[in-house]
C-alpha cells in the first residue's frame, strides 16, 4: 500500500516536472518574445571554426535541394527555404491522431565575419546542408589619435 501511494506521488510529480520541461511554451517563451519563429529552432546546426573558415553542417531532412536558398551579406549567412505539405497529410476520415511533421517557410542567420563571400561553397546531401565560408583576413583598425589645440 505504502509502495502504491509511493508511485501514484511520483507519478503526480513526474507528470508536472514533465509538463514544465517538454512544454513548447515555456521551452519557447524567449522566441516567442523576441519574435523569432519555432521553425529557427529546428535547423540544428553545428559550426566549427578553423584559421582559415567555418565549416556549418545544418540538418535539412526531407527537402529538395531547391527548396533551399543560402546568401551571405553584411557579414550574416542567412539561410532559407519551404517545405511544401506532405501528400499524405489530408485524412478525409479524421484518422490522424497526431501530425508533428512542419510544413511552411523557414529561415535562420548566422553571424560570422571577416568571410570571402566569392569562395563560399555549398553541397547539400541526404539531409545535411554543408557550407564553408573561407576567412579573409580581419580588417586592422588603426587607432588615429586627433591632436588637440
Amino acid at each position: 500500500m505504502a509502495n502504491d501511494l509511493m508511485n501514484r506521488r511520483n507519478d503526480l510529480f513526474g507528470g508536472l516536472n514533465d509538463w514544465f520541461n517538454d512544454d513548447h511554451f515555456f521551452n519557447n517563451l524567449g522566441r516567442t518574445l523576441y519574435g523569432l519563429s519555432e521553425s529557427t529552432h529546428d535547423l540544428k546546426t553545428d559550426i566549427k571554426e578553423t584559421d582559415k573558415d567555418y565549416q556549418l553542417s545544418v540538418e535539412l531532412p526531407g527537402l529538395d535541394k531547391k527548396d533551399i536558398e543560402v546568401s551571405y551579406d553584411q557579414d550574416v549567412l542567412r539561410i532559407s527555404g519551404k517545405r511544401d505539405s506532405f501528400a499524405d497529410q489530408a485524412d478525409k476520415d479524421g484518422n490522424t491522431i497526431m501530425s508533428e511533421r512542419r510544413y511552411g517557410q523557414f529561415v535562420r542567420q548566422y553571424r560570422l565575419p571577416n568571410v570571402n563571400a566569392d569562395q563560399i561553397t555549398g553541397k547539400y546531401n541526404k539531409g545535411v546542408l554543408q557550407i564553408t565560408l573561407p576567412k579573409t583576413e580581419p580588417e586592422k583598425k588603426s587607432d588615429h589619435r586627433i591632436e588637440i589645440q
